[in-house]
């Protein structure tokens, strides 16, 4: 069951919505395609670089087993 102020606060989203007035926002013009490359470029550089550290640290490391030490007699491999 949903509280009842969730659902007040759903009731009033929309009102609170027609409340603003179009075009209020100051000194938003349109990115310039210049800068809008470098964004696009800057994120997906990012996101490669991140993708490459969960890569490197995700990846299963090889341990040695313990028996890689001894040597024994009869193991011509092992001596």
């Amino acid at each position: 069951m949903v509280p009842p102020g969730r659902i007040l606060l759903l009731l009033l989203l929309p009102v609170a919505t027609a409340q603003m007035t179009p075009g209020s926002c100051s000194g938003c013009g349109p990115l310039s395609l210049p800068l809008l490359a470098g964004l696009v470029a800057a994120d997906a550089v990012m996101s490669l670089v991140i993708v490459g550290v969960v890569f490197m640290c995700a990846r299963p490391r090889r341990r040695p087993t313990q028996e890689d030490g001894k040597v024994y007699i009869n193991m011509p491999g092992r001596g």
